[in-house]
């Protein structure tokens, strides 16, 4: 199998709405794939038709070798999923959830205790078995749920939005448990839009209104889609001079971050040039994700491009 993952223009519709166009990627074995966007982009749509739950209205598409056309039920019996609703049962315990999870996803009885038990162990739950989920703050929740999904050890897990609306510090938690089931082999793809979380994938594609707008690893997002010199001006009134910088022949990207300006510049001799537009600290740095979705979201709605 050369690839976990692999469609050829997949694309479903809702009456006259397209809500996925002609959608072509694949996914290596073993590698953490982000699937980003802005709400309403096409992401939820697309993880439903790779776990087999939604049709695709026309293209193909593999998961682990099964077609989704006419194996679907294949899919579901080998993947892991988890929403950001997190499909837990409020009214049932945790141990009791697990055991729910175990007889769904028909893992053997002899392995049942030792993976309800590791799950626990993985959540960070022990000694909370038997507390209702609905008394659960939502990063317990999260991992709990995470631990429902990978009971039966899936070859690949589907994430859409894990991570949305919990703390930080339970974010990073949980990506270092998703890094460490990337690196046993498991092949993860996660729908986020939290940069950071992005930055930690192997490989990312950009999708818009339904299309896929980049695909590649972040490094080479950051040197193809910038393709320049990216700088910090440090400004009073940031949204003041916005307007100002953007004007300048030899600007190409300008973007608001809090107190910021992060200033994409054709060339690094282009530096002092911009100092004397500003009273503020300018200083080169390295491009982030943020940088580069703003970059490509700017393209998409027709502003300036980076060729």
């Amino acid at each position: 199998m050369d690839y976990a993952v692999e469609t050829f223009e997949l694309t479903r519709t809702f009456g006259n709405f397209t809500a996925v166009n002609k959608l072509t990627i694949q996914i290596h074995p073993g590698e953490i794939y982000g699937f980003l966007g802005p709400n309403g982009s096409g992401k939820s749509t697309t993880i439903r038709m790779l776990c087999g739950i939604l049709e695709p209205t026309s293209g193909s598409g593999k998961v682990l070798g099964y077609d989704l056309a006419r194996e679907a039920e294949e899919i579901k019996s080998r993947i892991g999923y988890m929403s950001q609703k997190f499909s837990l049962y409020d009214d049932l315990t945790v141990q009791e959830n697990l055991l729910f999870y175990a007889g769904l996803y028909s893992v053997p009885y002899r392995q049942r205790n030792m993976r309800i038990n590791e799950m626990i162990e993985m959540a960070n739950l022990s000694g909370r078995e038997r507390e209702l989920v609905v008394n659960l703050s939502l990063g317990w929740k999260q991992r709990l749920a995470l631990g429902c999904a990978i009971l039966a050890k899936p070859a690949i897990l589907f994430l859409d939005e894990p991570t949305s609306g919990i703390s930080p510090t339970s974010r990073k938690m949980f990506f270092n448990t998703i890094q460490r089931l990337a690196n046993e082999g498991t092949t993860v793809m996660v729908t986020t839009h939290f940069m950071d979380e992005a930055e930690r994938c192997s490989n990312i594609a950009f999708i818009s209104e339904g299309n896929l707008i980049a695909n590649d690893t972040p490094d080479n997002l950051r040197k193809y889609i910038l393709a320049g010199v990216m700088v910090e001006v440090v400004d009073e009134n940031p949204m003041d001079k916005l307007q100002d910088l953007e004007g300048l022949p030899y600007v190409k990207e300008c973007s608001v971050h809090g107190s910021l300006l992060h200033v994409l510049l054709q060339g690094e001799e282009y530096i002092p040039q911009l100092q004397g537009q500003t009273s503020g600290v300018v200083r080169r740095i390295t491009p982030s994700l943020e940088d580069v979705f703003i970059a490509l979201s700017s393209q998409r709605k027709g502003g300036k491009t980076n060729e």
